[in-house]
């Protein structure tokens, strides 16, 4: 389910979003989640191409996007055409 304080974006909008360098304020079992989640959701991804909801927070507020994880790192998650987002602005990944 959408936060409805969220802004649902497209995900060609990602590249003009400005990230603050601080990590999002969430708990460390949040965090381990989101971890465990971006697993799932980047196998999903590979294997189904399968989309998934990334509830994130860049300067202006929280954000959220529809779209396929194809890989990530300890800093980012990597969406197509190598747009990123840092997994320590990421406030929850859902998997319909």
């Amino acid at each position: 389910m959408l936060d409805i304080r969220a802004t649902l974006i497209p995900k060609e909008q990602i590249p003009a979003l400005r990230f603050p360098q601080e990590p999002v304020s969430i708990t460390m079992d949040q965090r381990r989640s989101i971890l465990h989640t971006l697993q799932v959701a980047t196998r999903l991804g590979n294997s189904e191409h399968g989309k998934c909801r990334i509830l994130f927070q860049d300067d202006q507020g929280l954000k959220a996007v529809e779209t396929t994880i194809w890989t990530y790192d300890p800093d980012n998650i990597v969406l197509k055409y190598g747009t990123t987002i840092p997994v320590s602005r990421v406030v929850s990944i859902d998997i319909p």
